[in-house]
């Protein structure tokens, strides 16, 4: 069925449709925050890893990575006291406590109060899946300046002895967890080391990695003896460093440096032999044999769309449409996969279904891949696995009781925000409906009952400084954005229109319940 045909065949969605789905995501997304501060340790008020077991560990590379960035945010929408007020105690508490050498943290006994070693792992994991994520959808925050002595403290004491420079590890996930921030530290701030140290992890791959190890990277690599296994994991705890090594190579065009086209050569190899490696429908395996790319582990990677976004990215970079194409076909193919089950688990609700985080993860890499290419079999494909996801949140407001339910939360928010074509209201309120759809630079939205809404803005340019909005893991993808000196035009089904700065419209505009159509006036 073509997509022409398949959209046709399709009810188009509605501004008050989009409303209900937003609704329900951002409840869910309120019942799981305020599930797990029930759990909070009373002294630090910091979150175990693990609801379901005796031991109440806090570590920053599960709950500090994967579940409070995104009860930071949710409170964001739905609490701003709370976001002010709790989540930033937390973090007062997170450096009080678990810092253990130059910002680098810990894990934490919350029950003896212990505190464990300097954990680069958990600078790298908490840096990477979820302070990047709050400071590319919240803009530069406390959480964000937390990051920035966190990673250089890391880099710092990075172990490990290369050709290249000291590196974090030997293996491609915490290399890649590195890579993948240094791009964003150095646009952010301007600081030379965050553009060197990412220099340093990339050429060490670059040119010592790839080339001996039949074009891809390895998941451990001995630096020392320039040797390493012959296996690649292509889900979490291995595709980390293709996804940072197309964001330096982003970075280096964007600045102009002859690297970017002593990369290009040597990535399109990685990327053209990663797709060799896919299965009929273009879905990756969990792990493959990088000398024959049969796969290791042939259950299929809920992954899959962040290398598609690292193809996409190599393609908004280069103009080589083959790794549109590639996109676009696999995105076209989703609806076979529907309850598919990405992610065996005996914890899972729904056994056949698998764990919530296969789905989690398998919805959110196609969310960052239909904001840039709207296939409709694969938005019909999400808004179907997203009602099983959420059907998986129990009524206690947990889902299998482990740190990854933020993933939950995270998923819910960016589905949700796709229905809100990215507004937001101020604050969210349970009942509280908000809708919209986009037809060019027109925005039609609808609310249920009157409300203050906060509009988007370009994030990736005004924020992280990226010219081009480069497909980026961990992102808040931008769906409706305003200028900040464009003068709007808000009209409601009955009554006077508005007319208001972009600016004044991102700070947040009191709206009417009913309809409201949104254009930029002509300059």
């Amino acid at each position: 069925m073509t997509s022409l045909l398949f959209a046709l065949l399709l009810a188009p969605p509605t501004p008050q449709a989009n409303a209900a789905d937003h609704a329900k995501a951002l409840a869910a997304s309120q019942q799981l925050l305020h599930a797990w501060l029930r759990h909070a340790d009373p002294k630090t008020l910091l979150l175990p890893d693990r609801v379901d077991r005796p031991q109440r560990l806090y570590t920053p590379h599960n709950s500090g990575a994967d579940l409070y960035p995104y009860l930071i945010i949710t409170a964001r929408l739905t609490d701003p006291a709370l976001y002010h007020d709790r989540m930033m105690e937390m973090l007062r508490n997170e450096i009080r406590y678990t810092n253990v050498t130059r910002a680098v943290p810990g894990n934490l006994d919350l029950t003896t109060g212990k505190l464990g070693p300097a954990s680069l792992f958990g600078a790298g994991e908490y840096a990477k899946d979820g302070l990047i994520t709050v400071t590319e959808y919240l803009g530069r925050t406390p959480w964000t300046t937390r990051m920035i002595d966190m990673i250089a403290g890391a880099m710092d004491q990075a172990p490990v002895d290369s050709a290249f420079g000291k590196l974090p590890a030997s293996d491609a996930e915490l290399n890649g967890d590195y890579l993948q921030v240094m791009p964003r530290l150095y646009l952010l701030t301007g600081d030379q080391r965050f553009l060197e140290w990412g220099r340093r992890i990339a050429d060490a791959y670059l040119n010592e990695v790839l080339p001996g190890n039949q074009g891809l990277p390895s998941m451990n690599w001995n630096f020392t003896t320039h040797t390493g296994d012959t296996t690649l994991k292509l889900r979490d705890h291995g595709n980390e460093i293709i996804v940072g090594l197309v964001l330096q190579f982003a970075l280096e065009a964007q600045l102009g440096s002859p690297r970017a086209s002593a990369m290009q050569p040597i990535l399109k190899t990685l990327l053209d032999r990663l797709l060799a490696s896919a299965n009929p429908d273009g879905l990756f395996y969990n792990t493959i044999d990088v000398r024959t790319l049969a796969p290791i582990d042939s259950r299929l990677s809920d992954n899959w769309g962040y290398l598609y976004g690292a193809l996409y990215g190599f393609y908004q970079v280069t103009g080589e449409t083959k790794y549109r194409d590639a996109t676009i076909r696999v995105l076209k193919n989703l609806p076979k996969y529907r309850n598919y089950c990405w992610e065996p688990s005996g914890n899972a609700k729904t056994p056949a279904l698998g764990s919530f985080d296969g789905y989690a993860d398998t919805i959110e890499s196609a969310l960052y891949l239909v904001n840039r290419e709207p296939v409709p079999e694969a938005l019909d494909w999400i808004d179907s696995e997203m009602k099983v996801m959420l059907a998986m949140l129990r009524p206690d407001g947990h889902v299998e009781d482990w740190y990854g339910e933020g993933n939950f939360n995270r998923t819910a928010i960016l589905w949700a925000l796709m229905k809100s074509q990215g507004l937001r209201a101020a604050p969210w309120k349970p009942g509280l409906q908000l809708g919209a759809t986009r037809d060019r630079d027109a925005l039609t939205l609808f609310l249920n009952q009157p409300a203050r809404v906060e509009f988007d803005f370009a994030r990736h340019r005004r924020v992280l400084n990226f010219r081009a909005n480069i497909v980026r893991l961990n992102e808040f993808p931008e769906w409706y954005t305003v200028d900040e000196n464009t003068l709007y035009q808000l009209t409601p089904a009955e009554g006077e229109p508005l007319v208001r700065l972009g600016a004044e419209l991102i700070a947040g505009v009191d709206l009417t319940a009913g309809t409201w159509t949104v254009k930029p006036l002509p300059r």
